[in-house]
């Protein structure tokens, strides 16, 4: 088979690629070894956020704001998504200049971002809250979507537009021929190309160190609880000043709730479902049990909801916690993007316009260069926080 682009990795930063390319009227292949948002990207909380970014990310994620407006009708499909608001918490009076920097900093950058300076405050936007929350940032044209049913409709108008999508497939090798990128070989045969775009999280460098690159990652899980559904009592999408736990009442009522950073134990599970080939990470039961505390105390519904379900998401966390997308790469033809530490699902949507501008040797229009992969020589002994909930 013989594609313009190959790219490597389904989740929202692929998909959207995908979509964008074919858009443009490349012959575009999706290959995965699974499916659609098997794995970060179906796991994820799926803030739609430009609160709490770092300063490097903070144009993008405006920019992928103003797409997710109107995402739903471009793609002619569902996304989910509601603009209703992110806050982020101080429960401690440790945790109050936290908050007052963060909106402080990101005031100075541009960013339409509130301090609710009492728990009166707080709880006048957002009643469901805790009396123990003393002081919030308030982003109002923050909010979230629902991640499988986006990267799902990102795939179909893919499809529609002609791009090919090989579920169940595993890349193994980025093929090179006389300095530049020849296609990729799969466990069903070769898909010559000469570009390729490895999205591929947590599997990525499965493919770039026999290229000689190599993302430096850790890959730690985050507990995932989702309830029953009950009355709608929330519509902010909620965080905290030390990013411990961080959750948001769906659309249909379910509360889905998300802990920090965990220690992975190192179990994944891979389990057949109707649509194919699906990983699998459980959390313990303790984590569960933390979760609950931790959310049950800022959200006191959450904490009486029956728990419906249950998972764990793994994160391909850089070093900075920033993400990698970069198309200078040698052999030409060779695009990442990965490492999103978390928070790339809002970033999905103009993920994929700068990765067809890359693909399509154009000039993206907004400031990547913080994001290149040679910025990893001095950093490998260094850990930035994450932040979960986007």
């Amino acid at each position: 088979m013989n594609a313009d682009v190959v790219i490597v990795g389904s989740g929202i930063s692929g998909a959207a690629s995908a979509y964008e390319l074919a858009k443009a009227g490349l012959k575009v292949v999706l290959v995965d070894r699974f499916g659609p948002a098997a794995m970060a990207s179906g796991w994820t909380l799926a803030g739609v956020r430009q609160s709490g970014r770092h300063p490097a990310e903070l144009p993008l994620a405006k920019a992928a704001v103003e797409i997710w407006a109107t995402l739903a009708e471009d793609l002619d499909g569902e996304t989910g998504y509601r603009r209703g608001g992110n806050l982020r918490l101080a429960r401690t009076p440790e945790e109050v200049p936290v908050i007052e920097t963060l909106v402080k900093e990101q005031r100075a950058a541009g960013l339409d971002l509130t301090i609710l300076p009492t728990t009166a405050d707080v709880r006048a936007v957002a009643p469901a809250l805790s009396e123990t929350v003393l002081l919030a940032s308030h982003c109002p044209s923050d909010g979230s979507a629902d991640p499988a049913t986006t990267v799902q409709s990102f795939v179909r108008a893919a499809e529609r537009l002609g791009a090919v999508t090989r579920f169940g497939e595993r890349a193994q090798r980025i093929l090179v021929e006389n300095g530049r990128v020849a296609g990729v070989e799969t466990d069903k045969g070769r898909i010559s190309s000469a570009r390729v775009v490895v999205a591929a999280g947590i599997f990525g460098n499965e493919l770039l160190k026999p290229l000689g690159y190599e993302v430096p990652l850790q890959v730690p899980m985050v507990t995932v609880l989702r309830s029953a559904p009950v009355d709608p009592v929330l519509e902010q999408v909620i965080g905290v000043a030390n990013a411990d736990c961080a959750g948001r009442q769906e659309n249909n009522g379910r509360f889905r709730v998300t802990s920090g950073l965990q220690d992975w134990h190192g179990g994944l599970r891979e389990r057949q479902s109707e649509n194919g080939l699906r990983p699998s990470v459980l959390p313990t039961g303790a984590s569960m049990a933390e979760v609950v505390r931790l959310f049950g105390e800022v959200v006191p519904a959450f904490a009486e909801a029956q728990i419906e379900d249950y998972w764990a998401g793994l994160i391909d966390l850089t070093p900075d916690a920033l993400p990698v997308i970069d198309g200078t790469l040698d052999p030409e033809g060779l695009i990442v993007a990965m490492g999103f530490s978390g928070h790339g699902f809002c970033l999905g949507p103009i993920t994929g316009r700068i990765i067809s501008d890359l693909a399509q040797d154009r000039q993206t229009d907004l400031p990547i260069q913080p994001f290149g992969i040679r910025r990893f020589a001095g950093l490998r002994n260094s850990q930035e926080p994450a932040t979960l909930h986007g």
